[in-house]
C-alpha cells in the first residue's frame, strides 16, 4: 500500500474517523483506524462495536492494500507532520512509512483482517434533509437525552417521520426536547426509531451549517447518516420509548407570552448564587404582566424580574436554573410561551407564533419556605 495525500484533508479525516476510535480497550484493533485504498480515495474507519465512522480523503495511490494504525499515535504524528503533502508506504511487516518533507516516522500497524467488520445495513427507508436544519434539530434537543443506562431506550433520541415532518424527541425523566420541520423529499412513509444520543452527539459534530443534504438510511438494527465525504453507523436502540404525546398537558390554565432572552439574562443574573454545591431552585412568581424569581443559598440571595404578556394570578413554581436555562436557549424562537397549570405541573415552552416547531417541558422543583 502506498498513497500520497494532502496533510490538511487527510488530518481532518483522521480527527473526524478517531471519534470513534476507543482510547482504551482489551480489544487492540478498537484503538486503531483501519485505512484502505477505494479507488481514488483512501478509506479511513473508527469502530467501537456500536458507532462506526468512516471518512474517505482524495489520494494519489501507487499501491492499493489496507493496514490498521494506533488512532491517537497517527493523528499526532500527522498534525505534527510539515510540508503540504504526506506520503505513507506499507510494506509486507506492516511497517507503515509516513513522509513528508524531511520528517520521516515507521510506525507498526496490524492486517485488515483483525480490525472487526463494521454490520451491513439493510435498507429499509431512506429520508433527506439539509445539513444545518439536521445540526440545529440535534443541537436543540440531545442536552435532554438521558445519562441513566437503568432505561437504555431513553439515552438516544426518538426520530418519527410522518405527514412529510420529522420529529426528534429527547428524555430524560426530568424534561422533555421536541422539534419539529417539514422534509422536502420524504415519502409517506411513517417511521420510528431511536438514536444514541453519543452518535448524535458525533453526527452534530460531522454536520456543516450548509445547506448539503445528509441522507439518513434506515436498517433493521442500525442506522446510517451519510454526510458528504463521511458515513457514520449507528446501531439504533430497541425499547419502548416514552409516549410523549400524552405526557406533554394540553388546554393550560394560564398561557403567558415571554421574551425569551429577557428571561435567559435574568435567569442567568439570579443563578450566580447557585453552583454544583449550592444546589437551589429559581423560584419564580408569576403576576400580572410580569415574572419575579428568586433564589437563596449560601452565598446569599437574589432577586430579578422579567415582564411578560398575561396574568399568572401569583403562580409560584420553582425549577431546576441548568434545566430552564438549556430549554430556553434551545428554543428557536425570539418570543416564547410558558404554559402552566399549577406549581407541581410541568411547564411547557412552546413558540409563541402558534407554530408547532419545537415544544420543550420541564418537570418543577418543589419549593420549601425558605427557597428564595
Amino acid at each position: 500500500m502506498k498513497f500520497t495525500c494532502e496533510k490538511l484533508l487527510l488530518q481532518a479525516a483522521i480527527t473526524t474517523s478517531s471519534r470513534a476510535a476507543l482510547v482504551k480497550s482489551p480489544i487492540p484493533m478498537l484503538e486503531g483506524l483501519l485505512l484502505e485504498t477505494n479507488g481514488d480515495k483512501v478509506k479511513i474507519t473508527g469502530y467501537d462495536l456500536k458507532t462506526g465512522i468512516i471518512t474517505n480523503v482524495p489520494a494519489q495511490i501507487e499501491k492499493e492494500g489496507g493496514i490498521v494504525l494506533p488512532a491517537r499515535l497517527f493523528g499526532e504524528i500527522i498534525r505534527k507532520m510539515p510540508g503540504f503533502e504526506i506520503t505513507i508506504t506499507v510494506n509486507s511487516g506492516y511497517t507503515a512509512e509516513i513522509e513528508s518533507e524531511v520528517s520521516k516516522f515507521e510506525i507498526l500497524g496490524s492486517p485488515t483482517s483483525d480490525y472487526p467488520e463494521l454490520p451491513a445495513v439493510d435498507e429499509q427507508s431512506k429520508i433527506a434533509i439539509s445539513q444545518s436544519m439536521l445540526k440545529k434539530m440535534i443541537s436543540q434537543t440531545n442536552f435532554a437525552v438521558s445519562d441513566n443506562e437503568s432505561r437504555p431506550i431513553h439515552t438516544g433520541a426518538l426520530f418519527e417521520t410522518e405527514n412529510n415532518e420529522l420529529t426528534i424527541v429527547a428524555v430524560d425523566g426530568y424534561r422533555l426536547a421536541l422539534r419539529r420541520e417539514k422534509l422536502d423529499n420524504a415519502d409517506s412513509i411513517e417511521l420510528s426509531f431511536v438514536v444514541p444520543g453519543a452518535a448524535l452527539g458525533e453526527v452534530e459534530r460531522i454536520l456543516s451549517d450548509e445547506n448539503n443534504e445528509v441522507d439518513l438510511t434506515l436498517g433493521t438494527k442500525h442506522v446510517i447518516f451519510e454526510i458528504g465525504e463521511t458515513v457514520l453507523i449507528s446501531r439504533r436502540l430497541e425499547g419502548e420509548f416514552l409516549s410523549y404525546k400524552n405526557s406533554v398537558p394540553t388546554e393550560p390554565k394560564y398561557s403567558l407570552k415571554i421574551d425569551k432572552n429577557a428571561l435567559v439574562s435574568a435567569v442567568e443574573r439570579v443563578s450566580l448564587i447557585i453552583n454544583d454545591k449550592l444546589k437551589s431552585p429559581v423560584r419564580c412568581v408569576f403576576e400580572d404582566e410580569v415574572v419575579k424569581l428568586y433564589t437563596a443559598s449560601a452565598l446569599g440571595k437574589a432577586s430579578d424580574e422579567c415582564s411578560l404578556v398575561g396574568d399568572g394570578e401569583n403562580l409560584e413554581i420553582g425549577f431546576n436554573d441548568k434545566y430552564l436555562l438549556e430549554a430556553l436557549k434551545a428554543a428557536p424562537a425570539d418570543e416564547v410561551t410558558l404554559e402552566l397549570n399549577s406549581g407541581v405541573k410541568p411547564c411547557v415552552i412552546t413558540p409563541a407564533d402558534g407554530t408547532n416547531n419545537f415544544l420543550y417541558m420541564i418537570l418543577p422543583v418543589r419549593l420549601r419556605a425558605y427557597d428564595g
